[in-house]
C-alpha cells in the first residue's frame, strides 16, 4: 500500500496499525478500535526470523517479526481473522493485499540489517 523513504526508513500501512523501519529500530504501531495506539520497538539486530504470508484479494496477509526466546505466534482458525496471528500479537501486523510490495521491501531490509551468523 504506502512506502516511503524517509532518511533511510520505510513505512507499511497495516490494517488497523503500521509498521516503520530506520535502518536499525523496527517500530510496530496497532490501534485497536476504541483504544490509545500502542507503539512496540524492536531491534532488528535482535531478530532471529521473519515472516510475511502476502495478503489476497478475499484475505489479509501479515508480517511478523520472531525473537529469542519466543516462537511465532499462531495463526487463528477463525472465519474473520484465519490464517494471520492475533491482533494481541505485539510482534506481528495484518496487511491488506495492497501492502505487499511494501512489505515483501521492508521485510528485506530488515533481514539485511541484521546480524549474519
Amino acid at each position: 500500500m504506502t512506502t516511503y523513504s524517509f532518511g533511510g526508513g520505510m513505512d507499511v500501512k497495516g490494517v488497523q496499525g503500521s509498521i516503520s523501519f530506520d535502518g536499525e529500530w523496527i517500530t510496530i504501531t496497532k490501534k485497536e478500535v476504541g483504544q490509545q495506539a500502542r507503539n512496540f520497538r524492536i531491534r532488528a539486530a535482535e531478530v532471529t526470523g521473519t515472516r510475511l504470508k502476502p495478503g489476497t484479494r478475499l484475505f489479509h496477509g501479515y508480517v511478523q517479526f520472531v525473537l529469542p526466546g519466543s516462537a511465532p505466534a499462531v495463526e487463528s482458525k477463525s472465519l474473520l481473522t484465519g490464517g494471520r496471528p492475533p491482533q494481541s500479537d505485539p510482534h506481528s501486523l495484518s496487511i491488506r493485499h495492497s501492502a505487499n510490495d511494501a512489505a515483501a521491501k521492508l521485510v528485506a531490509a530488515v533481514e539485511q540489517a541484521r546480524p549474519t551468523q
